[in-house]
C-alpha cells in the first residue's frame, strides 16, 4: 500500500469537466490510486498517459451526444463552474439536488 497517499481534491457529489475532453460529471466514487485493468491503462496514449499514484474519480459523465460512466485521473479534472444541471438519468438515484449542488442519497441514510 503506497505510504504517500494525496487526500482528493474532489467530493463525492462535485460537478467537474475534463481538462481536455469535451465532457463533465458528477463524482460517485473515488479510488485513491489508479484501480483498473493494465490492458485499460495501456490503451491510453504514452503522451497523454496520467500518473497511477493519484486519486481516480468514477463519473456519471455526459458530452454533447450521450450520457455514460467515466474514469478519470484527478490531473485531468477541473471543477465545473458552469451551474447546469446534469441529464445523467442515473444522478437522480444516486444524488440528492439542493441550491444547485449535489448530496449523495446513501449519506441521508440513519
Amino acid at each position: 500500500m503506497p505510504t504517500n497517499l494525496q487526500t482528493a481534491k474532489f467530493r463525492l457529489g462535485d460537478v467537474v469537466k475534463h481538462r481536455i475532453f469535451p465532457f463533465r460529471g458528477i463524482v460517485f466514487d473515488i479510488d485513491p490510486v489508479f484501480n483498473s485493468t493494465e490492458e485499460w491503462w495501456s490503451s491510453i496514449p504514452a503522451e497523454v498517459r496520467p500518473r497511477k499514484n493519484q486519486p481516480y474519480y468514477h463519473l456519471l459523465a455526459e458530452n454533447a451526444e450521450t450520457e455514460y460512466i467515466a474514469y478519470v485521473s484527478e490531473q485531468n479534472l477541473l471543477p465545473d463552474e458552469t451551474g447546469k444541471k446534469l441529464r445523467h438519468p442515473q444522478v437522480k438515484e444516486l444524488f440528492i439536488e439542493e441550491n444547485g449542488s449535489y448530496r449523495a442519497t446513501f449519506l441521508n441514510a440513519h
